[in-house]
């Protein structure tokens, strides 16, 4: 967090020296850049190769919490999260473009504080900042950004070519983001309650850290290229492991078996869990925002991954009829239901 003795009021700015101001530390490193931030477009050169293009959001009260999210891991969230939606095509990403609308309550330094963020997650995943806009925004925040990739065809992944017999795989660990959600907003409600207790977050720092400051999984697209393992489909785990089985499932038309036993979740996760009344399984198959890889492989590389410490196989693809199952510890079969984060919900 930075400190500082004055605080500048942007509209003194004006759109542009705000835009200049914010960018001037962003240069361009990329061959295929041919024109970045300072005209009406960015100019790009393909090279023949495939271009990929994801854009999201992230919106004050929706999507963060200013009470407990510092803006530097907003920013860094914010191109973490659009960068994973690349790696989700077993791509790299190249370049982003950042727009933002801000009410009038930000100081120029807090926004500074947000872009030192993004220019860390840039240079973390080697992308480089192109473009974008600023507005005003009546209250809060909004901040949108676009992140462009670029790969040979046959490396591409989708959503749709997963056949049944195949593996089901997914990296990391699941569940960790939505218990740091949770704690952090038990200790929110504390100090609302009572503003001399102090936040209780020691030895939290990892499901902490999952929430306020995802990385995507760009390695785990390094680790493919590199054992050779190109998935037959491919999502990221954005909405909890369940949904994106489903959507899976759904755009490849077939069914699934998961092994509760082999879903991975960190101890601390785990541990939280309970702690909070909760059913570890279930926070890892719905919390979501864990911004891990979920993909299947033929059968046939299991021996090439198999020894990778980040990848864990949790059940395989079936026929479409067999529909979508847990298999419990216990050895019950649960039919999976998608219950996790819904961006459109009806007020109680």
């Amino acid at each position: 967090m930075f400190e500082h003795k004055d605080k500048t009021n942007i509209s003194s700015l004006g759109e542009f020296k705000l835009i200049d101001h914010l960018t001037k530390s962003f240069t361009i490193a990329k061959d295929e850049t041919i024109l970045g931030i300072g005209d009406d477009a960015a100019i790009l050169d393909s090279k023949g190769k495939h271009q990929l293009i994801s854009t999201d959001m992230l919106i004050e009260d929706i999507h963060f919490d200013i009470m407990y999210s510092p803006l530097v891991h907003i920013g860094y969230k914010a191109i973490s999260t659009n960068i994973s939606d690349i790696c989700a095509m077993n791509a790299r990403a190249s370049q982003i473009l950042v727009s933002i609308a801000i009410s009038s309550k930000y100081t120029l330094q807090a926004i500074e504080e947000l872009y030192v963020g993004m220019r860390a997650a840039c240079e973390k995943y080697d992308v480089q900042l192109i473009g974008g806009d600023t507005s005003s925004s009546v209250t809060g925040m909004v901040i949108s950004v676009t992140a462009i990739g670029y790969t040979e065809e046959k490396s591409i992944v989708k959503r749709s070519g997963a056949k049944e017999g195949d593996l089901i795989c997914v990296s990391g660990d699941l569940g960790g983001a939505y218990m740091g959600l949770q704690l952090l907003e038990r200790e929110k409600q504390v100090y609302l309650e009572s503003k001399e207790m102090q936040p209780d977050l020691e030895g939290k720092d990892y499901i902490v850290g999952r929430q306020l400051r995802p990385e995507a999984r760009k390695d785990i697209i390094d680790l493919l290229e590199e054992l050779n393992v190109v998935p037959n489909a491919m999502i990221d785990i954005s909405d909890g492991l369940s949904s994106e089985i489903f959507h899976l499932c759904k755009q490849s038309n077939i069914g699934a078996k998961i092994y509760e036993d082999k879903i991975p979740i960190d101890q601390l996760t785990y541990d939280t869990a309970l702690d909070f009344n909760l059913s570890p399984t279930t926070c890892a198959m719905n919390g979501g925002e864990d911004y891990e890889l979920l993909f299947t492989i033929p059968q046939a590389d299991y021996d090439k991954i198999k020894n990778s410490m980040d990848v864990s196989i949790i059940g395989y693809c079936t026929a479409l009829h067999e529909g979508k199952e847990l298999i419990t510890k216990s050895g019950n079969v649960v039919t999976l239901k998608a219950q996790g984060w819904e961006n459109f919900k009806e007020k109680e």
